[in-house]
Order: structure tokens, then C-alpha cells, then sequence
């Protein structure tokens, strides 16, 4: 079974940048973008939130927890800005 946390191809994965939003807007963005990549049946999306203090990838990973089409989310092993996650 082939870990999405190993692929090579991540770069041609949907991306949803957040740089310069504010928690509540992050996590609607993040919501949506989830949504509307399960009605296309995507499997792997990537979330851009920046190193920084760590607010907006907290906000991001909480958001994660909580939703129910997520079934597994990872930092990327190179980039802790980028958050992996894997749609049910």
C-alpha cells in the first residue's frame, strides 16, 4: 500500500494556500476545500498554513480533527508549513 506521506507527486495534489488569514476564515476555507474535494472524489489534498507561531496550523489541525470526511492529515516530512491530508 503506497503512503500518500511518501509520494513524490505532491506538488500536482489540490492546494489550498491560507497565508494572511485569520483563524475563523481559515477554517471555513479549509471546510469547503475538503468539501468540494470529496465531490470530485480527490483522495489527497494539501493545506498551505505557514510556519510562523503556529496559530494558523493549530487552527487548521483542529479543523482537521473535527471533520468528518478526513480520515488521516500529516505535516509534510520537509515542509512543516504544509499539512498532508487524506480524504475519505
Amino acid at each position: 500500500m503506497k503512503r500518500i506521506f511518501e509520494d513524490i507527486f505532491i506538488k500536482n495534489y489540490p492546494t489550498l494556500d491560507l497565508h494572511g488569514c485569520d483563524r475563523d476564515t481559515a477554517a471555513i476555507m479549509v471546510n469547503d476545500f475538503i468539501s468540494d474535494n470529496h465531490k470530485l472524489h480527490n483522495k489527497d489534498i494539501v493545506i498551505i498554513h505557514g510556519i510562523g507561531s503556529g496559530i494558523l496550523k493549530n487552527s487548521v489541525h483542529n479543523t482537521l480533527k473535527i471533520n468528518n470526511l478526513v480520515s488521516d492529515y500529516k505535516l509534510h516530512h520537509f515542509n512543516i508549513g504544509m499539512t498532508i491530508v487524506k480524504i475519505e
